[in-house]
């Protein structure tokens, strides 16, 4: 591989000199790529992880969960689910706690020691340390969303009173307006437009959330999406979470895609499109790194790991697709 070289925030490896001519379909991923989350969920994860702590395990003096930590699981392959993460992150400062271990040199212990597997390997390592089945039993999670202790406080948090009885007809009891509100769009319609010209309806997206939650912040621009072949994974079973391709598989399959670019800013996200050209259906991985905290890191991750495109920002797009 040769290396990806820069142009104004475009990084792409020479190999890929006629993968615009050849792509005929384009699947986004949503947080991150579509909207930026880091007011949102991240703070959403934050705010839980505290309450938990508080709450449940009678912690109060327990260390702020921040952007390092989040990319730190995230970099694993195995936390695109931001509740997963949440959960890694309590169980590892509950077992901090126990072994009066300093909270974030253990944290990133765990870390280290997680892979695309997610909670179960935190648990694994975890637990060959110390036994941490008290906070397992309050949590129990996973779960269904509508009576999962662990689910309910973060989508109360992150939906907020209204949304929340609405989704799942129960009442919050929560009352601060929800941290969805906080979601900011990077997607809109001039940069829809322009990828028409060329995929025509080819366009959808398959991601981590819910559908009614894409909608609540994307509003009418979901429409532009080919939503018969998207995939919201919070709404299927939790086997089908990435990155399992799929979904993506699905998505490619429906629209009839010979070669198809798959959009996204985690790891899971590449290894899932990774595992679609594997099963004979070719894509080509778009890393985007403009949301992160860290985006130089971020890229190293991705060209760590076979990343041919990355990209500030989607709307970079037009230029590297010949667009514009």
């Amino acid at each position: 591989m040769t290396l990806l070289k820069k142009q104004e925030g475009i990084y792409i490896d020479d190999s890929l000199i006629d993968f615009s001519k050849e792509s005929d379909g384009i699947i986004f991923d949503c947080d991150g790529v579509l909207i930026d989350i880091t007011q949102s969920y991240d703070l959403t994860i934050i705010k839980t992880v505290k309450y938990v702590l508080e709450n449940i395990s009678n912690i109060s003096d327990s260390i702020k969960i921040d952007s390092k930590i989040i990319e730190g699981f995230k970099s694993t392959g195995g936390f695109n689910d931001e509740v997963d993460l949440t959960y890694a992150s309590i169980i590892a400062l509950v077992a901090a706690k126990n072994l009066h271990r300093d909270q974030r040199e253990f944290i990133f212990e765990v870390i280290q020691n997680c892979d695309s597997s997610g909670i179960l390997s935190a648990e694994k390592y975890i637990e060959s340390l110390t036994d941490i089945d008290e906070i397992k039993n309050d949590l129990s999670y996973p779960g269904p969303h509508h009576n999962n202790p662990l689910y309910k406080i973060f989508d109360q948090i992150f939906y907020g009173p209204e949304l929340y009885e609405r989704l799942f007809n129960i009442k919050s009891k929560f009352l601060e307006k929800g941290l969805i509100e906080n979601d900011t769009l990077i997607i809109n319609n001039p940069l829809i437009s322009k990828l028409k010209t060329k995929f025509n309806s080819k366009i959808s997206i398959v991601t981590g959330r819910g559908k009614e939650s894409v909608r609540y912040s994307l509003k009418k621009l979901l429409d532009q999406f080919d939503l018969k072949n998207s995939a919201f994974l919070e709404d299927e079973p939790r086997e089908m979470a990435k990155p399992n391709p799929f979904s993506l598989v699905r998505t490619i399959k429906g629209m009839n895609i010979r070669n198809s670019i798959y959009v996204g800013d985690s790891m899971e996200d590449l290894i899932m499109a990774k595992k679609a050209t594997e099963q004979g259906y070719t894509t080509t991985f778009c890393g985007i790194i403009g949301t992160s905290k860290n985006p130089q890191e971020k890229l190293e991750l991705f060209k760590k790991n076979g990343a041919l495109l990355v990209l500030e920002s989607i709307n970079l797009l037009p230029k590297v697709l010949n667009l514009e």
